[in-house]
């Protein structure tokens, strides 16, 4: 059999693809990547196949530099949640498309000369999905963020469906989020419906774009920490098979800093790709770790490690660091809630604080909280000595248990089957 997946160019999408596409290949499936340029040294290291598939006019391989997209939309992350999901929704009546028809067309392409059994797609990659659905052939979903990035029930695409204790917007700036994704929703699948008509006009459009899925959804996330309202919604052929982690080899140095044989707790610090350039808050958090003994390992991203002088002996300070190998002995992780970072310590067994900015990170934060399985933070408001007091409170608490991944069983659609 062959798997075909479709992957935006950008390594946060392309990792918990690639652990799908992994337990596939080995079952014995041939696996071909379908994804930009940027990414086709991971395909290749992996041993699956590689075709060219340019999905937008940008890509990330791990860090970031400002561009005035970014720009926006980190200055309006200073100004709170409601401003970071305002900004996001704007962008996105723009960007979420990027020449759907040109994509369509060699999705299409594509399709017809590998002949997939299955076709596994990143559900917030749209043009990949509209390319898909299209064809008219079945295809898988895999939803990489929280849950609600697929939209159930009475929920609005872009604005969390629950909201963390300690970051709850006043009821009228929520009802005006409302409006504006659904404005954008609007015009979204307005745009979608046209590039389908241009490509398959024989079928009918649909009634919210956001919400189009495969006959199969995957969910990067555990059932056990999904809101229980939420869970009779979902898709009837659904399965949650998070966390998706990967295997990382680590430098000489790095296995010494995790062996070390003192009992000073170990703690890592990332902000991921984009919000790293928050390094206002990456700079409150270290001086919060220096008022603790702590072994630290922080992600800076494109900052200057001269911003966090003087840096302790005891410190790993770099632009990235292999999260998941260290992970894999820190007792503390302290991150912004994005979806692959929440899922890894949950794999790891580590102890959470959450500092949600944007999108489904406070989502993801509240899940979380809701089950005493996290600290959560706003970012713009954080001091030191509060943040150094509740790290030591976090640390005093009984280290959780891993979270194993469930298993994909099967082959009855093509390469998946649900459990």
């Amino acid at each position: 059999m062959t798997l075909l997946v479709i992957s935006p160019d950008f390594i946060s999408h392309y990792r918990p693809l690639a652990a799908v596409a992994r337990v596939a290949k080995l079952a014995g499936n041939r696996v071909v990547f379908a994804t930009g340029k940027n990414m086709a040294p991971y395909v290749e290291a992996e041993g699956f196949e590689w075709t060219l598939l340019t999905l937008s006019d940008t890509s990330n391989s791990g860090i970031a530099k400002q561009n005035p997209s970014i720009k926006r939309f980190l200055d309006a992350t200073k100004e709170g949640p409601i401003a970071a999901l305002r900004c996001q929704a704007s962008e996105r009546e723009a960007d979420l498309l990027w020449q759907p028809v040109a994509v369509a067309k060699r999705i299409a392409e594509l399709c017809e000369v590998l002949d997939p059994d299955d076709i596994l797609v990143d559900q917030v990659s749209f043009g990949s999905t509209l390319g898909v659905y299209a064809t008219g052939r079945p295809f898988t979903t895999l939803v990489p963020g929280h849950p609600s990035q697929l939209p159930v029930g009475a929920e609005h695409y872009g604005m969390p469906a629950i909201w963390p204790q300690s970051i709850l917007p006043e009821p009228q700036e929520l009802a005006d989020l409302a409006a504006i994704t659904d404005r954008v929703a609007k015009a979204f699948t307005h745009n979608w419906n046209q590039a389908l008509a241009a490509v398959a006009p024989h079928m009918k459009p649909v009634d919210n774009a956001f919400r189009v899925h495969g006959q199969q959804v995957l969910y990067n996330s555990s059932a056990i920490y999904c809101a229980p309202e939420r869970l009779p919604l979902l898709p009837k052929n659904h399965q949650f098979i998070g966390p998706l982690v990967r295997e990382e080899a680590l430098t000489e140095d790095m296995e010494r800093w995790l062996d070390h044989g003192d009992d000073v707790p170990k703690i890592y610090v990332a902000f991921g790709t984009f919000l790293s350039h928050r390094s206002e808050v990456l700079k409150t958090i270290a001086q919060a770790l220096k008022r603790i003994d702590a072994r630290v390992a922080m992600a800076i991203g494109a900052n200057d490690k001269a911003l966090f002088e003087p840096i302790p002996d005891s410190w790993l300070v770099a632009s990235s660091l292999p999260q998941v190998g260290l992970l894999s002995g820190c007792d503390l992780v302290i991150h912004h809630g994005g979806n692959n970072s929440v899922q890894e310590a949950l794999a790891m067994g580590v102890r959470q604080i959450i500092m949600p900015f944007s999108t489904d990170q406070f989502a993801n934060a509240a899940d979380l909280e809701r089950v005493d399985q996290c600290q959560v933070f706003s970012p713009n408001h954080i001091q030191p000595q509060e943040l150094a007091n509740t790290i030591k409170l976090q640390l005093a608490l009984p280290r959780p248990k891993k979270l194993a991944s469930p298993k994909i069983k099967g082959a009855s659609l093509g390469c998946f089957a649900l459990a």
